[in-house]
């Protein structure tokens, strides 16, 4: 398969924020990198709560072949009801979208969101470890082995879907071996973050939140609801800070809490990996 698509335009989907700017930081990161690429006749991007909109992004497409790629975790409510509908991807009286539609001279090729992809286990992983070997507790750097790790999810009654998208990455990071125990919590499903001190099987925890980018929730929530002063957490980030102190001590564990998994250098690869796979089906 072609490994080119200078025929063909890429937009790139985030969620975006009105709060704040940077939640875009990573869609802007991503679609900079394939530009430079040159891969694509053009890379665009597009977003839910700021400009550039998904209802507009098509008019600024000058190639006929048009991909999209949600950057988005899971397939949910936004990838599978909002951005179809902003982009024209539902039939008129049909009950769901379409994957490739013509809407007037371009052909829409619609693909799958990023975090569903099997290659983000070694993703999650590798910020797993990476968190606990850059900021060793007073004893060490515990080996693997001797970590519980757990899948951070905001959750929803929205779609099922999205609580999916952690249970699946909780399994194959399971199936590694890697690590003591792998749990997924969510903000507002049950388990909740805060469970992660009842369900560790060990004293080193480490939570890897499973967002693209990182900001209300990641930044200011997750740390909350694991036990950090409100007002800590602000005037860390006030002062360009991670807003957690890795590691943290709640007796009896030690607690380190990762970046977002948003701005990792291989998106680039994973997003061109969801572009073959529906270039494959036509």
């Amino acid at each position: 398969m072609s490994s080119s698509f200078s025929d063909s335009a890429l937009v790139l989907i985030g969620h975006g924020s009105t709060l704040n700017r940077e939640s875009s930081a990573p869609t802007r990161q991503h679609a900079e990198t394939l530009r430079q690429r040159g891969l694509f006749g053009q890379v665009l991007e597009a977003y839910w709560k700021q400009e550039p909109a998904i209802a507009g992004v098509l008019r600024g497409a000058w190639y006929p072949n048009v991909f999209v790629v949600p950057l988005f975790i899971s397939d949910g409510y936004f990838t599978e009801q909002v951005i179809p509908r902003e982009l024209g991807l539902l039939p008129a009286g049909g009950a769901g979208f379409e994957r490739i539609r013509q809407i007037g001279r371009h052909r829409v090729h619609y693909c799958g969101p990023v975090g569903t992809h099997a290659s983000m286990t070694e993703v999650l992983a590798r910020r797993a470890i990476d968190v606990v070997r850059m900021n060793p507790a007073p004893h060490g750097v515990p080996d693997p082995s001797e970590l519980s790790v757990f899948i951070a999810g905001h959750g929803t009654g929205n779609s099922e879907n999205s609580r999916r998208a952690i249970e699946d990455q909780v399994e194959r990071l399971r199936s590694t071996g890697r690590f003591h125990d792998v749990h997924g919590v969510f903000m507002e499903e049950d388990p909740r973050i805060g469970d992660c001190y009842r369900l560790a099987g060990t004293r080193h925890i480490v939570q890897v939140p499973f967002f693209i980018s990182d900001g209300l929730h990641s930044y200011e929530d997750i740390p909350v609801l694991l036990g950090a002063d409100a007002s800590v957490v602000q005037q860390r980030l006030g002062s360009g800070m991670h807003p957690w102190v890795n590691p943290t001590f709640h007796d009896p564990h030690w607690v380190w809490y990762s970046r977002s998994i948003g701005d990792e250098a291989h998106l680039p690869e994973v997003i061109l990996q969801r572009v073959r796979e529906m270039a494959g089906e036509l």
